[in-house]
């Protein structure tokens, strides 16, 4: 079997497929990148240490001996579908939703206003952002967007470098932060309170902040009815707590604004301003606009609207849904489909796994039987196109250089590296 992509669906489905499987299995986790965990490791917030840990379990997963990593190997410009289909019995694909979701508004493509996503690849050291990329020169900042990625660009934003620290946060990108001047960080929300997707936890922890003050207004705060899920409860009471508290002069403040939509990012040569229109909902539930509106003086907007995936070369895309049409994760004959490019950005790390699940039951019960078809020539394809995969092995590899290199700058227990050179030197040196 080949899984495309190893973040926590590529991996939680080679897991299923060694567990389900009445017959012995081989399992290809093939990765584009020369490490693995997707999203644990470039898409957790740095600080978030007890999620990141989940790589622990996924660790022993790739550890299995039915399991084989291949980094540095992608879907397009290295296999097809066809190669695939040639070497394996069957294929899944998980390579998740990798862009944000657009604004559709004027001024969007400036220079300043960019995608959470890129965001969080610079301070997560994904090698697809040059650390160099972000200057935070600008004393006020907007997040569009009232979810936890949102909540995990503000956190970032708002603490210091010695807060950070002990993080792997890669070193270039750690002293890019020590030299913000950033001073005020607006976090909006178009429609209320009751509407936000925060968790309860990551919500609790902007109002532990030792570096900003949390403001919420006490208009905004305000929510109608009364007959909320539990967890919209308690997001309801921690920011209508947050209404009622004075500011005590912490260096950077956090404005956290609801009922306001962008409609303009102001601007010429770069991001200037960020015009705001309040909104409210229409009797069938639709937010529209007011016709009052305001403008916020910030020199970068981060736009935290929700993941997409993208089209995979060779594969079913539904431009509508943005996922691979499937049946219980069924695509074609022999070719599947697992996590958010399955079902879309929705869940948590570990719906993940039920999702897999699901898929390899599919995928078990179509092949049962049926005549066995790949040739398992995959390395002797690489290597005739001079492909060198990186191994699970020059993965540790590079897990130890990062231990090293955090030793050598007085860091916790690991500092990313940055780029794919320096990865590549490590794991073949």
């Amino acid at each position: 079997m080949a899984v495309i992509g190893s973040g926590p669906a590529g991996i939680y489905t080679a897991e299923a497929l060694v567990k389900q499987s009445a017959e012995p299995v081989q399992v290809d986790v093939l990765e584009r990148l020369p490490t693995p965990y997707g999203l644990v490791r470039y898409g957790v917030a740095p600080d978030h240490t007890s999620i990141k840990s989940i790589a622990n379990y996924l660790r022993k997963v790739l550890e299995l001996p039915q399991v084989r990593f291949l980094g540095g190997v992608t879907l397009g410009p290295h296999v097809s579908v066809d190669d695939l289909l040639g070497a394996y019995d069957a294929v899944v694909y998980c390579t998740g939703a990798m862009v944000d979701r657009r604004l559709g508004i004027p001024g969007e493509d400036l220079p300043g206003s960019v995608a959470a996503t890129d965001f969080v690849n610079w301070y997560c050291g994904h090698p697809d952002v040059d650390p160099g990329r972000f200057t935070l020169d600008s004393p006020e900042i907007a997040v569009i967007g009232v979810g936890n990625v949102a909540v995990d660009v503000v956190r970032v934003l708002a603490k210091t470098s010695e807060e950070l620290k002990a993080t792997d946060v890669p070193h270039d990108v750690l002293e890019r932060l020590e030299e913000s001047q950033v001073k005020a960080i607006h976090m909006v929300g178009r429609r209320g309170p009751e509407h936000a997707k925060f968790t309860l936890k990551e919500l609790r922890e902007l109002g532990e902040l030792a570096n900003a003050d949390v403001c919420v207004r006490p208009e905004e705060s305000v929510v109608l009815g009364i007959d909320f899920p539990r967890q919209v409860q308690g997001n309801i009471k921690i920011l209508q707590s947050w209404a009622a508290r004075e500011p005590v002069g912490r260096p950077r403040r956090l404005d956290v604004r609801f009922w306001m939509r962008p409609v303009e990012i102001l601007g010429t040569e770069r991001v200037e301003g960020l015009k705001l229109e309040r909104t409210r909902l229409s009797e069938e539930g639709r937010v529209v606009g007011t016709g009052e509106f305001e403008t916020l003086p910030v020199g970068m907007v981060l736009r935290s609207v929700g993941y997409q995936s993208v089209p995979l070369p060779g594969v079913p895309f539904s431009e509508s849904t943005m996922t691979v049409p499937n049946e219980a994760g069924r695509v074609r004959e022999r070719e599947y489909v697992a996590g958010w490019l399955k079902r879309g950005p929705t869940g948590v790390i570990g719906t993940n796994k039920s999702d897999a699940a699901e898929t390899v039951r599919t995928l078990l019960s179509d092949l049962e039987g049926g005549e066995r078809v790949g040739d398992g020539g995959i390395d002797g394809l690489l290597a005739a196109r001079e492909v060198r995969p990186v191994t699970y092995e020059e993965w540790l590899a590079i897990e130890a250089a990062e231990s090293e290199l955090a030793k050598s700058l007085n860091r916790g227990e690991r500092v990313k590296l940055v780029g794919l050179e320096a990865m590549l030197r490590a794991c073949r040196s």
